[in-house]
């Protein structure tokens, strides 16, 4: 998809610091005129405890006004907006969604990372392209959560790209991605009443694969992640997973740039693009950290599109440390796409990345997992035994 750059860049949240000086000011000015007339009194004696007084007064009327201003600030901004940061002096930018009337509430916390080449615009549909991640909103507006759109940097193709931990691909940009989101986290809390036992990240393809690289380097922060056409890198410069995250993945047997059974990327194959293991091998690996149950609870969804060439059977490993959980999602017959049932992706499209599932929506199905694995105990050591896959 082509990329569609949104010059609006909303940078008018206004400080603390500004009111909080202005009122100093005016402050300073009352004790100035203040300490001139008693020094003008024919006593001449200093009323050290009326100037104390008004100090304290001042003092505490200038953070308060600071701190309303930032509780209103907390408040006040509801819909979409396309924002910035400056990052070790670059740009980042990213969008936001606010449910309107979010309540008192702590709210949830959701990141949903793009593909490689995709910018924010095609993610919430502003590019006019069909997208089921805009579908996000809607949930957050039902469901009361934050929804945040990141974007990465430009990688060798002049596009939108992600550094994920594959350490055999030379496509994406070198960017620490991992301090971008955790300073979103940190900037989005501040701003907003967020609920830090629930933070959730969700990808696709390259954006699947920065998830998995949240959950092994962001663990005391991401409570839950979601991986859609993504799998563990076979050649990670990673360290291996230690600490429990709830994850899931959600892959398409018939993937033709991340294959199903593991491999090289890309249509057709690109070592440029990295390697992959198995989706099966990717749910061990994360089973085996997070101690779930061996035997999984499956069920297969009602076939809602007998046209779409393409099912959906779910397998759930639950019982993990903590609540841990692994979720597999098989699109039996689906391509490189997150499923949808209310944005159905063009035949131009599925020419390129294979059949999408019309049978489930993806951005339900992943809620539906991340409100299931909020976390109270996030990041806690894993006794499990390292996978042998990453023996060294």
């Amino acid at each position: 998809m082509p990329e569609a750059p949104n010059p609006l860049i909303d940078n008018d949240r206004p400080p603390c610091a500004g009111p909080q000086t202005a009122l100093a000011k005016l402050a300073a000015g009352w004790l100035q005129r203040r300490f001139a007339a008693l020094l003008r009194t024919s006593t001449r004696r200093l009323n050290v405890t009326y100037i104390v007084a008004g100090l304290i007064v001042a003092i505490a009327t200038a953070t308060t006004g600071c701190r309303n201003l930032a509780e209103a600030e907390k408040t006040r901004r509801t819909g979409l907006a396309t924002e910035s940061i400056s990052l070790d002096g670059v740009t980042r930018r990213y969008a936001i969604y606010v449910p309107e009337k979010p309540g008192a509430a702590n709210l949830p916390l959701v990141f949903e990372l793009h593909g490689g080449g995709v910018s924010i615009e095609d993610m919430t549909g502003e590019s006019g392209y069909k997208t089921p991640y805009k579908l996000w909103m809607d949930l957050a507006d039902s469901e009361k959560f934050i929804v945040v759109y990141p974007e990465g940097l430009n990688g060798a193709y002049g596009k939108p790209t992600w550094n994920d931990c594959r350490a055999n691909a030379s496509v994406n940009s070198g960017a620490d991605d991992v301090q971008f989101i955790s300073t979103l986290i940190d900037l989005v809390s501040a701003a907003h009443n967020i609920d830090p036992n629930s933070i959730y990240a969700s990808g696709t393809s390259n954006g699947g694969l920065m998830a998995l690289r949240l959950a092994v380097e962001l663990p005391d922060q991401i409570s839950a992640i979601a991986a859609v056409a993504a799998a563990m890198p076979d050649h990670s410069e990673c360290r291996p997973p230690a600490h429990p995250v709830s994850v899931l993945f959600m892959n398409g047997t018939d993937d033709n740039h991340l294959p199903y059974h593991g491999g090289i990327l890309s249509n057709p194959p690109n070592p440029d693009h990295g390697s992959v293991y198995s989706t099966e091998a990717s749910v061990n690996i994360w089973k085996a950290i997070n101690r779930t149950d061996q035997a999984p609870v499956s069920y297969s969804f009602p076939d809602l599109d007998t046209k779409d060439g393409s099912t959906v059977t779910s397998y759930s490993y639950a019982n993990g440390i903590n609540g841990k959980e692994v979720a597999l999602y098989k699109v039996i017959g689906g391509g490189h796409s997150a499923p949808s049932i209310r944005e159905q992706y063009s035949a131009l499209f599925e020419r390129y990345f294979n059949r999408q599932n019309h049978d489930i929506e993806t951005t339900t199905e992943v809620w539906n997992f991340f409100r299931q694995n909020a976390s109270n105990h996030r990041g806690a050591p894993s006794n499990a035994a390292r996978p042998a896959l990453f023996v060294p």
